[in-house]
């Protein structure tokens, strides 16, 4: 039903198109001549969210791995982009429909509309899809008000902030049947080096599995009394009532970045690359609870399958800072980061897996997967489960730092065991109008 209502629209949206905008699709490239996607299966898209991260998406950076972003994609169709920021989402509509122009020899293009309000962009028949790359407490919100929409969504991380968000992200999608993608890219890209490593320790080439070394503090959503009465004026062209959003209302106090302060323990924004190769790897029994040690400032995860996960790095190991792990096995290791991979022995990377070895999905591209599984309707390397179970891990962690102690985690429940201020962390209360 989803993908004969899909192909409906966009045959209305067609022959809507070629009555109203007969100048664009006539042109041999909108018509998909000389090797060009016809405006049939393009993604018509919108962008939410233009800092570097999203501007980056949008028009190229080292994250999309695309040059020129998704704008320069022949199978994509900018169609919107917004921001509660007027100096960032002007200048991206301006640029978008210059490429626009110059690519269809089309002067004066204006394709690409700019929005302040995200419900604009959601209340639009004719998007597909959106890429979310916002501050930190609106990215599952907004996910699930663009699911309810039925728009498909690309959310950069951290994909939820507590745990009462992330099962809401994984019931949308599939309540509405959206295709979801995690920004937790590492599964696609880097010439495959996390992928090579998760095959490798899953096939028990280093032996049996006992420990992981993260190298990254997880992290939660902590929120604290506001208790400061400094304020300064709110920039000209920054809406900053829709950018707090769900958050209590604090005056404006300068820079706002990804979050306030006070809000969050540990980290949650480099953590989700972490520890999705971590559970990638470890691939624990995804219903059995897991322990949660809090050491002196540092946190242990212990899975059901006896795996132990550290949340510091191997001592005297240069490689996996850099999003990466390392993984000790009962006859050697291996660490990897968006850098290196290297085993110990050496022979176990020189090895090729055999024909019958267990593999994991693949993908070459992470903005690809997500484009592909838009036309296909199949799930994403990054889907609405696999990111939920990784974040819930960073939070469970994050909330173990903030209150100093062990924790007991259960994963089928979502909830702790005999924790009842632990418990107390898993949501909040969001501010009217934006309870989920």
């Amino acid at each position: 039903m989803v993908n004969q209502m899909r192909v409906t629209r966009r045959k209305f949206l067609k022959a809507a198109a070629s009555t109203v905008a007969l100048p664009y699709v006539m042109t041999s490239s909108a018509l998909g001549g000389g090797g060009g996607t016809p405006p049939s299966e393009r993604v018509n898209m919108g962008f939410i969210g233009l800092g570097g991260q999203g501007s980056g998406h949008l028009m190229g950076g080292a994250w999309t791995y695309v040059p020129g972003g998704y704008v320069a994609r022949d199978d994509v169709q900018v169609m919107a982009v917004c921001d509660v920021r007027r100096e960032r989402r002007e200048p991206a509509r301006q640029r978008c429909n210059q490429i626009y122009a110059e690519r269809l020899g089309r002067s004066g293009y204006d394709g690409v509309k700019a929005y302040n309000d995200f419900r604009e962009v959601l209340a639009r028949a004719d998007i597909d899809a959106v890429l979310l790359a916002l501050p930190y407490h609106w990215a599952a919100p907004m996910a699930i008000r663009a699911m309810r929409s039925g728009k498909d969504v690309y959310c950069e991380k951290p994909v939820a902030i507590t745990v009462e968000q992330s099962r809401v992200v994984v019931e949308t999608a599939r309540r509405y049947g959206r295709i979801y993608q995690a920004g937790t890219q590492q599964r696609s890209e880097y010439d495959g080096k996390f992928r090579q490593a998760c095959e490798l320790v899953r096939n028990g080439r280093i032996g049996q599995l006992k420990e992981v070394y993260a190298y990254r503090e997880p992290g939660a959503f902590v929120p604290s009394a506001w208790t400061s009465d400094h304020s300064v004026p709110v920039p000209d062209g920054f809406d900053w009532d829709l950018w707090l959003g769900p958050l209590p209302w604090r005056p404006f106090g300068g820079e706002a970045g990804h979050t306030l302060s006070g809000l969050f323990v540990g980290d949650v924004n480099w953590s989700p690359h972490h520890y999705d190769i971590v559970q990638w790897t470890v691939n624990p029994d995804l219903s059995a609870p897991i322990d949660v040690k809090y050491r002196n400032g540092s946190i242990d995860y212990r899975y059901g399958n006896g795996v132990v996960v550290h949340s510091g790095g191997y001592p005297g190991e240069p490689v996996g800072p850099e999003g990466g792990a390392c993984f000790v096995g009962t006859t050697g290791r291996i660490a990897v980061d968006r850098n290196n991979i290297v085993s110990y022995p050496a022979s176990v990377l020189r090895e090729p897996l055999l024909p019958d070895d267990q593999r994991v999905y693949r993908a070459d591209s992470h903005s690809g997967n997500f484009l592909d599984c838009i036309r296909t309707r199949k799930a994403t390397i990054c889907n609405p489960e696999v990111a939920a179970y990784t974040m819930n891990a960073i939070l469970i962690g994050g909330i173990s730092l903030a209150l100093k102690r062990d924790l007991r985690w259960d994963p089928t429940k979502l909830q702790f065991a005999g924790g009842d201020a632990a418990n107390r962390l898993l949501s909040y209360s969001p501010r009217l109008p934006w309870i989920l």
